[in-house]
């Protein structure tokens, strides 16, 4: 054990960075602290060089397994050869030599080593399966064969074993006890009108023997009978009957010769049927045509023609709700609207109706307040007589509802009958609506013209003029509808029409203008 000696006065002292304490600078008094481990202050480059050793190591391994795509194309394919060797071609956890070769390929789709692989895989199935059918396991065999054509072997050869496992499917199967049967339940299907379990027997048939000749020929004459009731049933009337008839036949043999024509004459009676409805529209028979309508869709589910024609049901009904409502008729009103909301729920003209008549029963709630006092009650007729003449100042005689010249009229009727002053002002309130409607109609103006109509109706109810001008105004409408729907403006063309058959649906020229009205709307 060594003991330390003072520090000789003439040695230079270095400058202390660590370590222990300098005994020179120390304290006299303090007593001596335990030694510390040296520190090393260059410590740092050696520590990054370990990371970069580390770094470099990870890294390698991650190129050699993963990271360059040279090497990972190079091992899938060993793989896939080794896969192949073994008889593994399709496995589906992926060492199967197709999925092997597939991964290649994803890797670089122009290296022909990973198709050359793929197709040497699809021959090695083939190969397979002539062997399963050597060995009478028709169930491999099938397996085998799909991948071979899904590897896109040669078709000659695919089709060889395919005729091959088929003949072999069919002695497994005995055509002949198949047949047999099809024969029984052929005879029995005569008896009662069904052929569909014979059918189905020579269907089997000839999924194993395509060229089978009796199985053929029975197909054959056993869907010639389907397609002959099925003109039949067209003949009655009878689509449901005829569709189910025809969707059999494609089922069974999409390529029968007689089928084209019985189609043909299917889709003639389906469009029978939609002009039926077109009919029952344009004469104003709501609740049928939509019916008809309903059931084209069930043929025809995609057709936008009919589509469109229950549209325009629907707004008929809307037209009606929103007319009833503002005669303060909200019974027919809410049967309108509920028939409209359900064939068209979400249409424009169902939600202005639903508006129209929420208006309209604040605006009656608001009419059909009278005073208590019969003083009060002339009060009331008074205001409504006046605010009466400043609708029809304005031209407002049936809208807005509740704020018109006739629903004044009619409030000050309500409130007092028999004052002449009541009515003066009804007999006073006809000629102006007729000589607002011939203004109106003569100007073109046939949206307002409609409005005077409609008061000149709710005040003169059963007048033989009033007819008439209904059929004036429907005229007018497909006019000008035919005009703007020579200029393209088809929307106003489907309001022309729509309201030219709640003016007169039996109008002339209505039938012709509502057929090129639905022509523009399907045309590209």
């Amino acid at each position: 054990m060594s003991t330390r000696r003072p520090p000789d006065p003439m040695q230079r002292i270095e400058p202390h960075l660590g370590g222990e304490p300098d005994p020179v600078r120390a304290p006299m008094a303090a007593p001596p602290r335990p030694p510390r481990p040296p520190r090393n202050r260059n410590g740092w480059p050696v520590f990054l060089g370990l990371l970069a050793v580390i770094a470099v190591v990870a890294g390698g391994a991650a190129l050699l397994g993963h990271g360059w795509p040279g090497t990972r194309l190079q091992s899938l394919l060993a793989q896939g050869d080794a896969a192949l060797a073994q008889g593994m071609l399709d496995a589906p956890d992926g060492s199967g030599a197709r999925q092997k070769f597939e991964a290649a390929l994803a890797l670089d789709s122009d290296r022909s080593e990973a198709r050359d692989g793929l197709m040497r895989t699809g021959l090695a199935a083939l190969q397979q399966a002539r062997q399963a059918m050597a060995g009478n396991d028709v169930v491999l065999a099938r397996q085998r064969l799909e991948l071979a054509v899904a590897l896109q072997v040669p078709k000659a050869e695919s089709d060889a074993v395919d005729r091959e496992l088929r003949q072999k499917e069919a002695r497994g199967t005995g055509i002949e006890a198949i047949l047999a049967k099809a024969r029984q339940t052929r005879e029995a299907g005569r008896r009662s009108g069904n052929e569909e379990a014979a059918l189905t027997l020579y269907q089997r048939v000839l999924s194993l023997q395509p060229d089978n000749t009796e199985a053929l020929e029975a197909r054959e004459d056993l869907l010639a009978g389907v397609l002959a009731r099925v003109r039949a049933k067209l003949q009655a009337g009878d689509l449901d009957l005829a569709t189910t008839a025809l969707a059999r036949v494609r089922r069974f043999d999409p390529g029968h010769a007689d089928l084209p024509q019985a189609q043909a004459e299917w889709e003639r009676a389906v469009d029978a049927l939609r002009a039926r409805a077109d009919t029952l529209l344009t004469a104003g028979d709501l609740n049928n045509a939509a019916t008809t309508y309903q059931q084209v869709l069930r043929y025809r589910p995609d057709e936008a023609l009919t589509r469109s024609a229950l549209q325009r049901v629907a707004e008929a009904h809307a037209l009606r709700a929103r007319r009833a409502a503002g005669d303060f008729q909200f019974a027919d009103a809410e049967q309108e609207l509920a028939q409209a909301k359900a064939i068209a729920p979400d249409s424009a003209a169902v939600r202005q109706v639903e508006a129209s008549l929420s208006q309209s029963r604040d605006s009656m709630a608001r009419l059909g307040r009278t005073g208590g006092t019969p003083l009060g009650q002339q009060q009331r007729v008074i205001d409504h007589l006046a605010q009466m003449q400043q609708a029809a100042g304005k031209g407002q005689w049936i809208e807005p509802p509740g704020d018109s010249a006739y629903d004044h009229l009619r409030a000050a009727q309500a409130i007092a009958p028999d004052d002449p002053r009541v009515r003066q002002a009804a007999a006073s309130l006809v000629p102006e609506v007729q000589r607002c409607f011939e203004n109106e109609l003569s100007a073109n103006r046939i949206g307002r013209a409609r409005g005077c109509l409609d008061a000149w109706q709710a005040l003169a109810r059963g007048d033989q003029r009033v007819r008439d001008g209904r059929r004036r105004l429907a005229a007018r409408w497909i006019a000008v509808g035919t005009e703007r729907l020579g200029a393209g403006d088809v929307p106003f063309a489907l309001r022309a029409v729509g309201e030219a058959r709640g003016l007169d649906p039996a109008a002339a020229g209505l039938a012709d203008f509502d057929a090129r009205v639905r022509s523009a709307q399907v045309a590209p």
